[in-house]
């Protein structure tokens, strides 16, 4: 298998024959949905709803950290939080494999856009959140990566210099930038004290929640990661100063009544929106030669794209220059 091409051979008959190698019959019906890092396909199921089939992206995961994300769903269904979990297996597999490619089923499940200007579902995303902090503070992943300066911000920083996308008449500026913007992250956690980390969904932006008539349940925990409880709260938060807060305030007011919130994790706001720039820029640039990506981030990797970059780290610098006694933050 080509590491460039990794879906090459990912054609409608493999999909369809390594569905039914785990014992269900397929209807032939196949939806392909968005999903840029791995492959993930709605299947028509004889006799039943359809499958939700998610074929992960090979040689990114190895079992245990995929099977350590599997368990963490389970776990928190047990505990009623209402996840998408992986479908189980009488002999109690989660995660299958075919040929070159490992892949899990899951229940489909719909839902509509979470309404951050609804005040009764930020609350409500804030207990949700809560009870999943909760469960997930009661032990530690084993195997998941951690989320640090080091692992979203050096790592990601060093890799788009290594492997030179970053044009050479701004290298040293943007170098520069980075390598500063990386010392305040490093400050804003030092100012935020003892953090805890734990279990985190690690990507919880509106896109990867779901609402229905009985409330918020979430999706793809492929981003599980041990970090702060703020990095599950932050991406749920928009608008201007003012509007912010409200959002926080209204988070938190809930969250608070299912487990503690450390409020000087407030302080890691700005330094974790920054680790995320740099995060993403770097998962571009490592997926650039698969030919998916091209088709899909066109304005990827241009003088442009680089030069937007640096005058948005600039910009988020500025932020993390703000003073931590300012009332936002508290």
């Amino acid at each position: 298998m080509n590491s460039n091409t990794p879906y090459a051979n990912l054609d409608p008959n493999l999909i369809l024959d390594a569905i039914e190698s785990v014992g269900v019959v397929c209807t032939g019906s196949l939806l392909a949905l968005n999903s840029y890092e791995n492959r993930v396909y709605q299947v028509g199921i004889e006799d039943s709803e359809p499958l939700i089939a998610k074929f992960y992206r090979p040689n990114r995961w190895s079992n245990e950290t995929i099977l350590e994300e599997h368990q963490f769903a389970l776990e928190l269904v047990e505990h009623e939080i209402p996840v998408v979990a992986p479908w189980v297996k009488e002999t109690k597999e989660t995660l299958h494999h075919y040929q070159d490619f490992r892949f899990a089923l899951f229940p489909r499940r719909g839902g509509w856009a979470l309404e951050l200007d609804r005040i009764e579902q930020l609350a409500w995303m804030g207990r949700f959140i809560g009870r999943l902090h909760a469960v997930s503070a009661c032990r530690p992943f084993q195997h998941r990566p951690k989320l640090d300066v080091q692992t979203h911000g050096y790592n990601a920083y060093h890799f788009l210099i290594k492997n030179n996308f970053i044009p050479s008449h701004l290298k040293q500026n943007y170098c520069d930038t980075v390598e500063t913007a990386l010392k305040k992250i490093e400050q804003r956690f030092q100012d935020a004290g003892r953090v805890n980390y734990i279990r985190l969904h690690g990507d919880m932006h509106p896109g990867n929640v779901l609402w229905n008539n009985i409330g918020p349940h979430i999706v793809d925990l492929d981003d599980c990661v041990m970090g702060p409880a703020i990095q599950d709260i932050w991406m749920l938060l928009s608008g201007d100063d003012f509007e912010v807060s409200l959002q926080l305030e209204h988070i938190l007011q809930g969250y608070r009544e299912f487990h503690d919130f450390n409020s000087r994790e407030l302080h890691l706001i700005e330094a974790l929106r920054m680790l995320r720039m740099l995060q993403y820029s770097a998962w571009l640039a490592l997926r650039w030669e698969d030919p998916a990506f091209p088709r899909s981030f066109p304005w990827f990797n241009t003088t442009h794209y680089w030069q937007e970059q640096l005058s948005n780290i600039q910009e988020q610098m500025n932020l993390l220059d703000k003073d931590i006694s300012d009332p936002f933050y508290f």
